[in-house]
């Protein structure tokens, strides 16, 4: 996988993208909304039913003045007497004050005109009031009554059940938020688990069920979907890497028949159109390789440790692939696994020969770094495309028209020696890979190397 999506698939969500923060972000909105309505209704429901009493009580004050006015018996022409917390007054047909209570806050006397609506609300001093009028009836016909009570209980009522609603509006919604949002991480904790153990996944191995929560619910159902499609994985790269497998092998025979059979054509005739064959041949031979590499997978492949001289590596990779220059010291002895380092060392050649042409110029340079050992690659082609970045590392990924295998191959074995393959562009123009692995190289002159069959007559 390459480090780039590896540390995007790793990264923690951030907090305002996850889907716990949504969540409650939603029913927050949902929650402001019922409240507002709700709120709004019941509001209106309380103030209404305020409204209609202190109406109520209004409309019984008047009539109650009025049935009295209206009767000889209740000793017509007498004043009205002040009563606490409201007015009264009567005017005749032209809204001229006729008779007023003893009150010393009142803005209007007798005589003058009447200064206000004779229904409604009105303010008195800057106190709100509602007043309410009634015809007289009777020695006083032609006379109406104006009674007036205070409203302030009214607007108090209002003004406190707005400011209640205006609360509930804001303090609900950020509550159900952080609630919401600290419940999710609970209830979705199974879920957040289960993505760190996907992503841990390594699909060159066999692949692990992810553990069920014991609630059945939608988080349940989603990961017993993820271990379904898991288990189907796993068994289509079985299926994958048998078939390759089996290609490979039913490949490797012919092949090596063909490549000695041409090598041996080749130099009897010296014809080059058939050495021009063993060298096609010969690319074959290492593409099954690594075909064969790919289908056993990482841990399947073991490496087979022995200390050789570096001048001995050097010797197979000149048969390889020729007209390399190799720079640097090969004097000393390196511990590795000898068929393996030349197969990954032989296709960063192979790659650099193909992109810097017949007349370009290859060289391979080893030098040691502290305990590191470098097998430095470069070439005077091109260079490595932009667009590719770390995916040139990856299966069937190729710059330069090859199978895109190679470098695959070659960065496994690397890490399989405890080493690793980076590559670039190089600053003086074309391509340059470095492939190091843990230096055990000793001072002396290169010995033979052993037994070991050369990848080439393999």
């Amino acid at each position: 996988m390459p480090g780039s999506l590896s540390t995007l698939s790793s990264a923690k969500v951030a907090w305002h993208e996850s889907l716990r923060f949504r969540l409650a972000l939603a029913f927050s909105l949902v929650t402001l909304v019922l409240v507002t309505l709700v709120g709004s209704a019941m509001m209106s429901l309380l103030l209404s039913g305020m409204d209609s009493q202190f109406q109520l009580r209004l409309t019984d004050r008047a009539d109650t003045l009025s049935q009295r006015l209206s009767d000889p018996a209740a000793g017509l022409g007498e004043s009205l007497p002040p009563v606490q917390g409201s007015f009264f007054a009567i005017v005749d047909q032209e809204g001229t004050v006729l008779q007023v209570p003893d009150d010393p806050t009142l803005a209007y006397q007798v005589g003058e005109r009447f200064p206000y609506p004779l229904d409604g609300d009105l303010t008195i001093s800057g106190v709100p009031f509602r007043g309410a009028s009634r015809e007289l009836t009777g020695f006083s016909e032609g006379q109406t009554l104006w009674v007036a009570l205070p409203s302030e209980p009214l607007t108090d009522a209002r003004d406190a059940a707005g400011r209640a609603l205006l609360l509930a509006m804001t303090v609900t919604p950020l509550l159900t938020l952080l609630l919401g949002y600290l419940l999710g991480q609970r209830m979705l904790s199974h879920l957040g688990r289960a993505a760190l153990l996907a992503d841990r996944i390594d699909p060159s191995h066999s692949v692990a069920a992810l553990p069920l929560p014991a609630r059945r619910d939608e988080v349940h159902r989603l990961i017993s979907a993820i271990n379904r499609l898991l288990v189907r994985i796993d068994a289509q790269q079985h299926r994958e890497k048998a078939l390759l497998g089996q290609i490979v092998h039913e490949l490797g025979a012919p092949l090596t028949v063909l490549k000695a059979t041409l090598d041996r054509a080749g130099e009897r005739t010296g014809d080059p159109e058939i050495q021009k064959a063993a060298l096609v041949a010969d690319e074959l031979t290492f593409t099954t390789q690594d075909l064969m590499q790919l289908a056993r997978g990482e841990l399947d492949l073991k490496l087979a440790w022995h200390l050789i001289g570096a001048a001995s590596l050097r010797d197979r990779l000149e048969r390889l692939v020729p007209g390399t220059d190799y720079t640097g010291d090969w004097n000393g002895m390196i511990l590795c696994d000898p068929d393996r380092l030349t197969q990954a060392l032989r296709n960063l050649l192979a790659n650099a020969r193909r992109a810097a042409g017949a007349s370009g110029q290859v060289t391979l340079n080893l030098r040691t770094a502290g305990e590191q050992l470098h097998f430095t690659v470069r070439d005077t082609g091109p260079g490595l495309p932009a667009d590719l970045g770390e995916s040139i590392f990856d299966p069937f990924v190729s710059g330069s028209g090859s199978s895109g295998l190679g470098l695959s191959v070659s960065r496994q074995i690397a890490e399989l020696h405890g080493g690793n393959l980076v590559g670039g562009n190089s600053a003086g123009g074309g391509a340059e890979f470095c492939l190091s692995i843990p230096a055990v190289l000793l001072d002396g002159e290169g010995d033979e190397e052993d037994s070991e069959p050369d990848p080439e007559e393999a």
